[in-house]
């Protein structure tokens, strides 16, 4: 089995279908339920029901997982007389409910089979694939084949909210890598995902280890209109880690629950995340926040903070609760 204890739990969810084609004369019997061995829609949503629990029964190096939510449709396609079955499974894991929504998609499917072939051998089972899968590092996936508006309405796949044309920028403190000494991977890593997620971001600013200095340039990017100000490294406990003060010194209101968020989250990668001083103030309608250094603390804490820094900002500028 793959090892999963270094992940964080997330809310997973994941959406498969699937379609029985069964001919007109077959298809009028199941959708007007009555086929000689009854309701085939009820039994298959109740296969389907089973099946997504039964996942890791099924499949050997499947992770077992306690579902919190599964739901099995079995909606009549006329044009083609085909019953088109959707399985929805969500969870809070380490790892995706995919193969649990392929399960349940599946054994629902095979029933309907089941308790049609008496009146129509000549069935077919086709399309069974995953519509999108949310949650964990890469958020929401779409199956390149895409969903109907239908579908799309129904299930309302939620992907990260985008920073569209919002005005970032990122600094990174380091004596040494402001000395050349070696070369800074956490500053443009941030400017990588915040223009994934659409913001205006120029290449990084690299500085040393001064308080001063950084808070008069945190207080100039403000005035020049940044919304955003992610600063990567300086939050440790050493000598000269301090950019929250730097951020003390600036703050019209302190945001303790980012950092409080951050370190949580993150000590579920690694207990050493509680010695993280991680921190975010405003600076006026500018949201600023200090993450560590390293480059794998930086991309847990973009995956961490990504989906609700668009929230953060919105409220920032005067906007309401969601």
């Amino acid at each position: 089995m793959a090892d999963v204890r270094r992940k964080r739990i997330t809310a997973r969810r994941a959406v498969a279908v699937g379609e029985l084609s069964a001919g007109a004369a077959a298809f009028a019997q199941i959708v007007e339920r009555r086929l000689p061995k009854g309701d085939a829609l009820v039994m298959a949503e109740i296969a389907g029901l089973q099946g997504a629990k039964s996942a890791a029964q099924l499949m050997p190096l499947c992770h077992p997982l306690p579902l919190e939510y599964i739901n099995v449709r079995c909606e009549p396609v006329t044009e083609r007389y085909a019953i088109r079955v959707y399985c929805e499974v969500a969870t809070f894991a380490r790892t995706g409910v995919e193969m649990e929504a392929l399960a349940g998609a599946s054994a629902a499917l095979l029933t309907l089979y089941d308790l049609t072939k008496p009146v129509q051998p000549a069935l077919c089972i086709g399309g069974v694939r995953l519509l999108f899968k949310e949650g964990g590092k890469k958020g929401l996936w779409l199956h390149p084949e895409g969903m109907s508006d239908a579908e799309r309405e129904h299930y309302m796949p939620r992907g990260l909210n985008k920073l569209d044309g919002v005005h970032a920028q990122v600094i990174t403190l380091s004596d040494r890598a402001s000395r050349g000494e070696y070369a800074d991977a956490s500053g443009p890593l941030l400017v990588e995902r915040l223009r994934e997620l659409g913001a205006d971001v120029r290449d990084v600013e690299l500085h040393p280890d001064e308080p001063e200095a950084l808070a008069v340039r945190l207080q100039e990017l403000a005035g020049s209109g940044a919304k955003l100000i992610l600063c990567t490294g300086g939050t440790g406990l050493g000598p000269r880690d301090r950019t929250p003060e730097a951020l003390a010194l600036v703050a019209d209101r302190h945001v303790d629950g980012i950092g409080e968020l951050f370190r949580s989250e993150s000590s579920q990668h690694t207990p050493l995340a509680w010695l993280s001083r991680a921190h975010a103030v405003l600076l006026g309608n500018t949201l600023v926040i200090a993450l560590p250094g390293s480059a794998k603390a930086v991309a847990q804490g973009m995956d961490i903070l990504a989906p609700i820094l668009a929230h953060a900002l919105a409220m920032a500028a005067g906007g309401g609760h969601a």
